[in-house]
């Protein structure tokens, strides 16, 4: 028996022989799939995450925290982590990435910067794993090894592999400094919904314990939506605001905390770019890389603005002519 007619068994015992019909509800850039289950007076969601290359307690583990924080996720409602199924609410199919615009985006982020808070709010060291050096560093390799490596076909020379090393120390040394806070670690429009209350929070499961700008870094500075640099800072120092107002550990001064929130955003870019490429090239989806541009720019923005950084600078320029044109391969 396929996957497929597993899952039908599954949710026909689950939903005591109801009837229902079942669809695609999004695509994931794991193995994880997520299908929509429609019944006569409601919808539901199921994730389909094989046991042998995913596993769904983090995802249990952490929706707990959230709703206990006061967030709005998927409530469970039957779950086999043996074969890797679980049941839950639907939280509709309006994600912020589909309905933001000009007019609305101060409200939406309004209320994502308010749960993200309350999610922040409820920090517990030693509940989830922690963003730790090792973490971070194999992060970054991401992107030597994928996108420069694999996705451009570059080989860097002994020079630019140790230039390219200073950098991540200096990353991952300011990153590391920074207070810390429960960590979403994919807070982005792409996975936040439209719902009443607002946002519907998803795709948890690799939540940790870090850094504290992270998840403003991921909201602000998206991966598949870009905002006027003045607009982010606006929407920056609105969340600094309130996270004073709310006592959580923020830095005194605006600018050391917009400094500390560029360089973790530099962290998450140069990861992605990696994370792109492999899924690219490794797991055959090649869509992602089309927003590498994206995340090049915002790389090269932060590298212009720190002397630091000016060995990163020099390498974006020595790899540029090799960058594929609309970052497809």
């Amino acid at each position: 028996m396929d996957r497929y007619a597993h899952i039908q068994n599954w949710l026909k015992r689950q939903l005591h022989g109801r009837p229902f019909s079942l669809a695609p509800a999004s695509a994931d850039a794991s193995f994880r799939r997520y299908f929509r289950v429609t019944l006569p007076d409601a919808t539901l969601i199921l994730m389909d995450a094989p046991p042998e290359q995913e596993d769904c307690r983090p995802f249990v583990h952490v929706a707990g925290l959230m709703a206990a924080a006061g967030l709005n996720v998927p409530a469970l409602l039957a779950q086999d982590l043996e074969q890797g199924f679980l049941l839950m609410t639907d939280l509709g199919s309006t994600t912020y990435l589909a309905a933001l615009n000009d007019d609305n985006a101060d409200r939406l982020f309004r209320d994502a910067t308010d749960a993200l808070i309350r999610w922040q709010l409820a920090s517990r060291e030693d509940t989830l794993p922690p963003y730790d050096e090792a973490l971070l560093r194999r992060e970054l390799d991401l992107f030597p090894e994928w996108y420069i490596g694999r996705h451009l076909g570059i080989e860097l020379g002994a020079q630019q592999r140790q230039s390219l090393e200073t950098v991540f120390g200096l990353i991952v040394a300011n990153n590391l400094a920074q207070p810390r806070t429960y960590v979403h670690r994919d807070y982005m429009p792409r996975n936040l919904m439209v719902t009443v209350p607002n946002p519907g929070v998803l795709d948890f499961q690799d939540a940790v314990y870090g850094p504290i700008t992270y998840d403003v870094a991921s909201l602000f500075k998206d991966a598949f939506i870009s905002w006027d640099e003045q607009r982010v800072i606006d929407w920056t120092i609105r969340y600094w605001e309130r996270a004073r107002s709310a006592q959580l550990p923020v830095a005194g001064d605006f600018g050391e905390f917009y400094r500390d929130l560029e360089w973790m955003g530099l962290q998450r870019h140069l990861k992605v770019l990696g994370i792109f490429a492999r899924i690219c090239h490794r797991d055959g989806k090649p869509a992602y890389v089309k927003d590498t541009p994206r995340f090049l720019a915002y790389v090269r923005a932060v590298s212009e603005r720190y002397g630091s950084l000016s060995p990163l600078l020099r390498l974006l320029d020595q790899i540029a002519d090799r960058a594929p044109v609309g970052g497809t391969a």
